[in-house]
């Protein structure tokens, strides 16, 4: 049972504890320390009672007479803690309001709020103080007797019997003296001989003599009948205290069976820490000489780097120093009675004019250059070594952030690039103030398998491309860095959703004779931009009676016959018109080869959606579009409703038997626009491509070759959305058509 000590003890003065309280945060301390720790922050100290083995608290040499008087009441303490009680004499009414009071928790490591009353709000722990006294029963005190309080010594016998009304412990003599026989004393509560007495029951610390009987599991306090009736208490969830102690009771004896049948694996996770520990010894050792050695690495270096830096330094001064040297020789042989003018002098002392000059031009020579010296003096050398001082600064730097490694921080991923199409593509970045990551890991599961359970890559850059991946499917995905120190925190996760069918890949098809003045393809043939020009200046003579536009036709390359086919778009926000779709491409040669001017969609009784329902209502329209334009997209009403229904997740898709409005409704453009063909169903479904949220459904003739068609009137630009197989190729990949190629017939 010693083992258990650890957890009687005060966090406080870490011995076991006395007159425990609980704290708001459930830790329990030692009442006589919770008061000191409140004085040491700057508060009142309460009048706390004495100790109850004090000579104050022990009522010996009182005769049965003297004991009639009233005893001490169970909730003094709590009464000698409450404010105002000895603590602030003369408090008037309409003071201030009172500090709140905050008390350092050790365990937590924070301040814990007590309120404004104190410690009147922090309960005495009963049943803790019931366990401290059969641990020092058991262990401390099994050989150490209580004496009785009320034998006068010498003749003191030992204790037999406590009373818990009376709070004082008896001999039996005493104890029959004291509670006679036939009167109310003999009703006492007798317990087992201690020097620390306890209140029978908790009771309120706002209301006295209050038992709390109730418990609130919203606030998680006890609660008396009258707390119970308190307006903060209103729609809270309140049970009885006796239900509350069921419940705890069978949660904890739970738990303590769980734990006890899994004795084994305790054993085993201790000694995995103990080996961890020893571990830890031998690796911190490692670290240290590893540690150590790179120090006297840098050291050496350093040395290496200082000798060299020296040598040169020495080499310069040598320099310096003799041409300095040399220059004062030559100012010294320039004195009156030394070097070049004594010889100077004997030479003006030939008289033999061909000697003499013969002999003296070279002297002149030398005068000459010493008197242009004297006139223009200056050192042969810089005496200063001002470019010889070391700039240390980045040095110095670099080593006061010398540390230890650590590992990568949880990276950002870049949404505005992240995206599921043919593949999912997953982009990513570090942050500016993480350690440089050697490799990353991607996990990527299905929505509902447990974190940990999906599938791992390793990648080295900060993208990475997954395939494999099935249709119609939420996967989510995270990724963390790696380096020396090991792999760091896992990124937030972000959800892609994969396209409900096969990916469809085509291009424009630039073969069905375009105008060039108002459609332009790019060389990849995935962008095309229609410009209103000649032909809309040449019917402004038109302007003032009607409005007419023309409709270019652009198509896919591909055309299907079976399965399932989808892709995806983007277009221009500031686009006038543009009609996304698909349709017969027989239908579609026939309306391209005979151009017309159409009217505005102001005008036409079918703007916005193109079915070619018009002319026959049984038979499914022969192509299907949507319109967009002007950052709006316009949803048309209800198709015909004998094609049916389409059950979509977010059952906000607007359908044959859906409910719409009758003139349809207008959205905000999405970023991307998804189309999935369904031959056998013949039904086209229009997304949000960005989240897969279905926007349109509809039908279409599916009894012949069908490919992707659109449709501009007036300005705009439209983009295909890129293969991510094909994002990092250098060029445009072969491309392999797996169903059914189109073949053009121009007349």
């Amino acid at each position: 049972m010693k083992s258990m000590e650890r957890e009687l003890q005060c966090p406080v003065c870490k011995d076991i504890v006395k007159q425990p309280v609980v704290l708001p945060c459930l830790h329990s301390v030692c009442l006589l320390c919770a008061s000191e720790v409140l004085v040491q922050s700057g508060y009142p100290q309460p009048e706390l009672p004495p100790e109850p083995n004090s000579p104050a608290s022990t009522p010996n040499t009182r005769s049965p007479r003297q004991a009639r008087r009233p005893m001490p009441k169970a909730d003094r303490i709590d009464r000698a803690l409450r404010p105002g009680f000895g603590t602030y004499p003369g408090r008037r009414r309409k003071e201030g309001p009172t500090q709140l009071m905050l008390f350092p928790c050790v365990p937590c490591g924070r301040d814990v709020e007590l309120g404004e009353r104190g410690l009147v709000d922090c309960m005495r722990n009963l049943t803790l103080e019931r366990i401290v006294e059969r641990y020092r029963h058991t262990v401390s005190l099994g050989s150490v007797a209580v004496m009785c309080q009320f034998c006068k010594p010498p003749q003191a016998l030992e204790a037999t019997k406590g009373c818990a009304d009376c709070r004082a412990s008896f001999c039996n003599e005493c104890f029959k003296l004291y509670h006679p026989w036939g009167t109310p004393r003999a009703q006492h509560e007798h317990v087992q001989p201690t020097l620390n007495f306890r209140p029978k029951v908790l009771t309120c610390p706002e209301h006295d003599q209050e038992k709390l009987q109730f418990y609130c599991k919203s606030c998680q306090r006890l609660l008396c009948s009258l707390c119970k009736l308190r307006r903060v208490h209103t729609g809270h969830k309140i049970v009885p205290v006796t239900q509350a102690y069921q419940a705890l009771k069978d949660k904890i004896t739970k738990e303590l069976n769980y734990i006890l049948s899994n004795q084994g694996t305790v054993l085993t996770q201790i000694t995995q820490l103990e080996n961890a520990i020893t571990q830890t010894e031998v690796n911190s050792v490692g670290a240290r000489e590893q540690l150590a050695q790179c120090v006297r690495e840098l050291m050496a270096l350093l040395s290496e780097r200082q000798a060299m830096l020296a040598q040169g330094l020495e080499s310069s001064r040598q320099k310096r120093s003799e041409a300095l040297a040399n220059q004062v020789a030559e100012r010294r042989s320039l004195l009156e009675h030394a070097g070049l003018m004594a010889f100077t002098q004997e030479l003006l002392k030939e008289t033999d004019a061909a000697c003499f000059v013969h002999a003296a031009r070279q002297t002149h020579n030398r005068l000459a250059q010493s008197i242009e010296s004297l006139q223009s003096f200056s050192l042969s050398a810089d005496p200063s070594f001002r470019h010889f001082q070391l700039d240390v600064s980045r040095e110095l730097k670099l080593l006061t952030d010398l540390n230890f490694i650590q590992a990568p921080l949880a990276p950002v991923i870049d949404t505005q690039r992240t995206l599921a199409y043919d593949q999912l593509f997953l982009c990513w970045r570090l942050p500016q103030e993480s350690s440089p990551a050697w490799h990353f890991s991607v996990e990527y599961r299905r929505r509902g398998v447990v974190p940990g359970g999906g599938r791992l890559e390793e990648v080295s850059g900060t993208s990475a491309v997954i395939d494999r991946l099935e249709m119609d499917s939420v996967y989510v995905l995270r990724v963390r860095g790696c380096n020396k120190a090991g792999f760091g925190e896992y990124s937030e996760e972000v959800y892609l959703h994969t396209p409900p069918a096969p990916v469809l890949n085509f291009y424009l098809d630039s073969r069905w004779g375009l105008h060039a003045d108002r459609l332009v393809v790019s060389k990849e043939q995935r962008c095309a931009r229609s410009v209103p020009g000649l032909s809309l200046l040449q019917a402004a003579d038109r302007a003032l009676t009607s409005c007419h536009l023309t409709a270019d036709l652009l198509v896919g390359d591909v055309a299907v016959t079976q399965g399932r086919h989808y892709w995806a778009c983007s277009v221009e926000p500031g686009s006038y018109l543009v009609k996304v779709g698909v349709g017969l491409e027989s239908k579609l040669q026939e309306w391209f080869h005979l151009p017309q001017d159409m009217a505005s969609p102001r005008y036409d009784p079918d703007s916005g959606h193109d079915s070619g329902a018009e002319d026959s209502s049984d038979s499914p329209p022969s192509f299907t579009f949507l319109t967009m334009g002007m950052g709006k997209i316009y949803l048309p009403p209800s198709a015909n409703s004998h094609h049916g229904t389409a059950n979509h997740r977010d059952g906000g898709i607007t359908n044959g038997n859906g409910p719409s409005s009758p003139t349809g409704v207008t959205y905000p453009l999405p970023p991307r626009l998804g189309v999935c063909l369904d031959v056998e169903k013949g039904r086209v479904t229009f997304y949000d491509a960005h989240s897969l949220r279905p926007l349109w459904e509809g039908p279409v003739d599916c009894s012949a070759p069908v490919c992707p068609a659109f449709c501009f009137i007036g300005g705009g630009a439209l983009q295909l959305q890129e293969l991510v197989a094909n994002r990092n190729a250098d060029q445009t990949p072969v491309r392999r058509v797996t169903i059914q190629s189109r073949v053009t017939k121009l007349n």
